[in-house]
């Protein structure tokens, strides 16, 4: 793809961070989950009768658990499956789609994005895919109506101003790149950043990847995340990851800024220190919902 994100990507500096964005730079999680994919996804996929579990279950899969951060189609078709094996959802004998086709898609497919759905939609004329396609689409557009004027965490700014001066940035995102880029302009942030990688330009390991192949050390490159997900790309890539622990986004950036970071520029950052936010980062996401306990 000629206008792919990292085209013209370039190694200036001796340090490379990639940075998620909804829930890690931005406060954006909540009120783009509570007030735009979830009534559309109600909507779309007929939840009505059971609206309240329906919500409970997105909720939970797309904010408050080990699944956090994940690709919306990821995320909402295991929303999907919590609502099946409910006891309340099947004592209301409600159907609830199974999205078979869009499953299928996300076993083929690395860049789960609307214009790779698009195509197969049009190619295969798939019931499931288009019904995903419409949801996505009805998102996007709430979104872009709704979502104004949220600003980026404190302490934000301060650390891209920090990285600036020693280490290459990059957006790695699943959140499709026209809000991406509306969002980091809107706030005046985006040329921090070489480049900004959402759901179209591939999965965070790939555009993290394709970046940390351009020749930086070991223990040069750092993932910035809310989410398991972003901790899973930076290891299989082999970078570092730094955790903003939700619910605690604040005082995560001001300790990136007050210690972390130049622990990352300093070469100490890896090994016991990096173990010990880790191991504080996983008590916060559950893999178990709270209606099982």
């Amino acid at each position: 793809m000629s206008d792919h994100p990292l085209n013209n990507f370039k190694k200036t500096k001796d340090f490379l961070v990639g940075i998620d964005s909804d829930g890690c730079a931005f406060d954006s999680m909540e009120i783009k989950h509570k007030e735009c994919f979830i009534p559309n996804f109600i909507r779309y996929m007929h939840l009505q009768p059971i609206s309240k579990y329906a919500r409970e279950a997105c909720e939970f899969a797309n904010l408050y658990s080990k699944w956090r951060g994940a690709n919306r189609f990821i995320a909402y078709t295991l929303a999907l499956d919590l609502m099946e094996e409910r006891p309340e959802v099947q004592a209301r004998q409600v159907s609830i789609p199974r999205l078979q086709g869009i499953r299928d898609w996300m076993d083929r497919e690395t860049k789960l994005g609307n214009p790779t759905l698009t195509l197969e939609v049009e190619k295969t004329s798939d019931p499931d895919l288009t019904l995903a396609l419409e949801w996505s689409v009805a998102v996007n557009e709430t979104i872009a109506q709704m979502v104004k004027g949220v600003p980026p965490f404190p302490g934000v700014r301060n650390a891209l101003e920090k990285l600036s001066a020693c280490a290459d940035m990059m957006v790695c995102s699943a959140t499709p790149n026209e809000a991406l880029e509306a969002e980091w302009k809107e706030h005046g942030i985006e040329d921090f950043v070489a480049a900004i990688c959402g759901q179209e330009a591939g999965s965070k390991k790939e555009t993290l990847g394709q970046a940390a192949s351009l020749g930086y050390e070991k223990d040069h490159v750092l993932m910035i995340g809310d989410a398991p997900g972003d901790r899973k790309a930076a290891l299989e890539v082999g970078a570092l990851f730094y955790p903003i622990n939700p619910g605690h986004e604040e005082a995560s950036w001001q300790r990136f800024l007050d210690e972390a970071c130049d622990k990352f520029l300093n070469g100490e950052y890896a090994g016991e220190y990096e173990k010990s936010l880790i191991d504080e980062f996983d008590t916060y996401l559950p893999d178990t919902p709270p209606w099982k306990k």
